[in-house]
């Protein structure tokens, strides 16, 4: 009989949710009461539904594949999903006892927030569908409502082409966050990615970049005609999938700047001038609609209008950042506009362009959507939602001017950016981990202000991406986690919790829930300490500790501190499953040489940014034109240079742009006399432990043209010998 006792004990703990789990839901709850007892979901409960929640309950059934039927008020013991008009419409209770769950929603939004909530409350087994029945779950309450009806992300799907399941699979985890809007910005200068029937070639051709496609490469995959586009039946399924998830899918087309492959496609939309080509090897790169041509409009009217009949959402995003108004001033057409409509500035064009595109969406009973430089003269209508993503000062002046505004500034919320000084991604808005997000606030903001926010959103440009999709782990989402969990805490409660209370939510329970849904997450780097020739690594999180060594190969899991008097060989970090940290390790693993060097080239200088920027550390360097086939950059050094690895590369600093597009590396030991190491990958090359000095290093250009006037010079990265 004991043993028995013991069996049922230990069958007992293994069914029973951790009571913990209440404390570990993100976003946090507005009220949360812990009850006593528990509820056993059974293979042979069931779903049951009032009338309108049908889907609801067959949302629930995906994750416990239990019956559905209609509500009847005779059976216990059930998961019963109902309306309740008097919550909020996004708006839900959830109610667990020892005779059922009951989840009450506003509107089947509700419903389906309840259901999420629920879902946390569960092994997180049950986001990877496998989760084991019988499966018991503690009684509590929980009542919730989130503070805006905007809790938005924006994923752009041009530069890194994402098809039909890859952005399934992003709204199915978004919905788990309880984020409703997805902003997908599907045109800009590298591709456009929805079929348009009344103009076929946006796809046939603009979906495509490279080798034969009239739009160059950029950012990666040079010698690929790569691309892709939505079908407008792929849209449909998409927009039905995202509804069954309360996520609205607003569409971008860019405009009038990020046009480029609007233009390389129909070249006529493009203004009046013929601009001088010689810095670009012949290649147009303008990317700026012209405003005067009727035709443009005409074009658009088009696209518009099939967007509408496509996406159900009020709101077309039509863009109206980083316009370059310097190719209106060239053009006789734009500057005849200008008299007609007496306009005194350039930058009023841009003014013109929105109001007429605003009328095209009216027609078809839709709003636009801008970004906050086109709502920057308060000249468009207060009908437009305004994307505030240039910084707080931004998102205060358009609400000020009385624009409903969706409040996104970079610094916080561009998920791009990179998490620390050493990772990958952009910088030019901050470096920022999961904590500043978090840390958003509308202290600043006034209540008239925060009468017209919207709400919230965060974004994911791709640029980084597309050069990365061939790691071990998907970057994208290892960019956008946990980083979207903190965006849901702000745009559910309108505040961040404190640091150590979202962190712990975050590691004793959503590590696993995301681990269950397939998320290449990020982790919190270790901590390093080295004392007394000993060197330690430690984790707060309970994931696992990696390390490498210089000079071997392969990872190697860290059990036990490492006895070493030199501490700068090895770097740790942190796995579990497709998660990972990034890297940790004392100061000096991460040094760099900085040998006197002189950079020359068989292409002139950029004026504005010389030679000696690189040469001098810290700055990067142009040269006046592209690359073509024989150019080369060369590093010589004063003294030859004894290091275990040196890195050479064009383009910018975080990603393969302005480069030479194919190419090889060389390198002289004696300064006359030069040996070819390494092909170009990416714009650069790499030459590990040289067997001596080096004492210049050459890349040399095989393929002529990049699709852009110049090639970024990047100073040389050089490690010393451990």
């Amino acid at each position: 009989m004991l043993r028995i006792f013991f069996a049922t004990v230990l069958l007992f703990s293994a069914l029973c949710v951790d009571a913990s789990n209440l404390s570990t839901l993100i976003p946090r709850p507005e009220r949360v009461e812990k009850r006593s007892g528990v509820f056993t979901i059974l293979t042979t409960t069931k779903i049951t539904h009032y009338p309108g929640l049908r889907s609801s309950a067959e949302y629930l059934s995906e994750y416990i594949p239990l019956e559905i039927r209609e509500y009847n008020e005779t059976e216990k013991g059930n998961i019963v999903l109902r309306l309740n008009k008097n919550l909020a419409s996004e708006g839900y209770t959830l109610d667990i006892g020892e005779e059922g769950v009951i989840v009450e929603g506003g509107t089947a939004a509700g419903v389906l927030y309840g259901i999420e909530t629920l879902m946390q409350l569960l092994p997180a087994s049950v986001y990877s569908r496998t989760m084991a029945l019988p499966t018991m779950v503690g009684a509590c309450r929980v009542e919730d409502a989130p503070r805006f009806e905007y809790r938005g992300f924006m994923l752009d799907v041009t530069r890194t082409w994402m098809d039909l399941p890859m952005v399934k699979r992003f709204i199915e985890r978004l919905a788990h966050h309880k984020i409703n809007k997805l902003h997908l910005h599907l045109s800009d200068d590298e591709g456009w990615r929805v079929e348009i029937r009344s103009h076929p070639e946006l796809t046939e051709v603009g979906a495509f970049r490279g080798v034969d496609s009239p739009v160059a490469a950029r950012y990666g995959r040079w010698d690929e005609h790569y691309g892709g586009f939505y079908t407008q039946d792929d849209v449909r399924e998409m927009v039905a999938y995202a509804a069954e998830r309360n996520i609205e899918i607003i569409p971008e087309i860019d405009l009038p700047g990020h046009s480029h492959n609007l233009a390389r496609v129909r070249p006529e939309v493009l203004c009046n001038y013929t601009p001088s080509l010689t810095a670009s090897d012949g290649y147009d790169s303008r990317n700026v609609l012209c405003v005067a041509k009727e035709e443009n409009y005409a074009l658009l009217d088009d696209v518009v209008r099939e967007l509408a009949e496509l996406f159900p959402s009020e709101y077309i995003h039509i863009g109206g950042d980083e316009v370059s108004t310097a190719q209106w001033s060239r053009c006789p057409d734009c500057q005849a506009l200008m008299r007609k409509e007496g306009m005194s500035d350039v930058s009023q064009l841009q003014d013109y362009f929105t109001r007429r595109m605003e009328r095209i969406a009216a027609k078809y009973g839709k709003h636009v959507g801008v970004w906050n430089e086109a709502a920057e003269s308060g000249s468009i209508d207060r009908s437009a939602l305004v994307y505030g993503w240039e910084s707080k000062a931004a998102c205060k002046d358009v609400l000020d001017k009385g624009y409903r505004t969706v409040v996104m500034p970079g610094e916080y919320f561009y998920f791009d950016m990179r998490q620390s000084a050493r990772e990958e991604g952009h910088d030019w808005a901050a470096i920022f981990d999961v904590r500043k997000p978090l840390s958003f606030g509308f202290e600043e903001f006034t209540e008239e202000q925060l009468s017209r926010v919207a709400g919230v959103q965060a974004s994911f440009f791709s640029e980084a991406y597309i050069s990365r999709l061939e790691y071990d782990y998907d970057f994208l989402y290892y960019q956008t986690y946990p980083r979207i969990c903190a965006l849901s805490e702000v745009a559910w409660r309108g505040e961040g919790d404190g640091w150590e209370s979202f962190y712990n939510r975050l590691t004793t329970a959503h590590y696993s829930r995301m681990e269950a849904m397939g998320i290449d997450f990020r982790m919190m780097p270790p901590q390093v300490k080295y004392k007394d020739g000993v060197l330690i690594a430690t984790t707060d999180d309970r994931s696992q500790i990696y390390y490498t060594e210089v000079g071997t190969e392969g990872e190697k899991l860290y059990t036990a501190p490492i006895a070493t008097d030199k501490p700068q060989r090895f770097a740790f970090r942190t796995r579990r499953a497709g998660a990972r940290s990034p890297e940790a390790a004392v100061a000096a693993h991460w040094r760099k040489l900085q040998p006197k060097v002189k950079i020359t080239s068989s292409i002139a200088e950029s004026e504005r940014f010389p030679y000696s920027n690189a040469e001098g550390y810290g700055r990067i360097a142009r040269t006046s034109r592209v690359g073509i086939k024989g150019d080369w950059i060369q590093y010589t050094f004063d003294e030859a240079v004894q290091c275990r690895r040196m890195e050479i590369a064009t383009g910018n600093l975080q990603l393969p742009r302005f480069i030479f597009t194919a190419g090889y590396m060389e390198v002289s030991y004696d300064g006359e006399h030069f040996e070819r190491v390494a092909d170009l990958k990416g714009g650069g090359a790499v030459i590990e432990n040289p067997r001596r000095g080096i004492k210049a290093v050459r890349v040399v250009c095989t393929q002529s043209g990049n699709g852009e006037s110049f090639v970024t010079v990047q100073e040389p990265k050089i490690y010393p010998v451990l």
